[in-house]
């Protein structure tokens, strides 16, 4: 399969090393959402008995990651998306599969008309984290930047 035929899911997993490591599972990739899952798995439980912590931020930072190619994909020929920085707060005790859906915090035209007057635009992409029973176990911000890619 090319890169060009690779749903974002696929893309992320090969390339991210810690989404292949997890198993994340991506349920919805669109501009507007992204649905990732996090299976339960013994190896990545914490002391209590649910998903870690350091997996469940990686859950929400890889949804993030998710909406953003799905927004501005079409960007990355002359910009490369990095996360500027990120904030969780842990809500409720997750047990079992947990999932977090990502939404974009500002229109993407918006952002690449900042591209295109050439700043360097940041957005915010907030994040829910639910477990199977719907109850939300965190909520996080992360904020995201378009790095122009250096001319010659």
């Amino acid at each position: 399969m090319s890169a060009d035929q690779m749903t974002i899911g696929e893309m992320l997993a090969a390339t991210v090393p810690m989404a292949r490591t997890l198993h994340l599972e991506f349920q919805e990739t669109s501009p507007e959402r992204a649905v990732v899952s996090l299976p339960d798995q013994g190896d990545f439980h914490n002391h209590v008995g649910g998903p870690h912590a350091g997996a469940t931020f990686t859950l929400g930072e890889s949804a993030s990651g998710a909406i953003v190619l799905a927004a501005f994909g079409d960007q990355l020929s002359r910009a490369v998306p990095l996360a500027v920085r990120a904030e969780i707060a842990y809500k409720k005790l997750a047990m079992g599969a947990v999932t977090a859906t990502a939404t974009l915090g500002r229109p993407a035209a918006e952002v690449v008309a900042e591209l295109d007057a050439g700043k360097r635009p940041e957005f915010p992409v907030t994040i829910e984290i639910r477990r199977a029973d719907g109850a939300v176990t965190g909520e996080m911000q992360v904020v995201w930047t378009l790095r122009p890619n250096q001319q010659d």
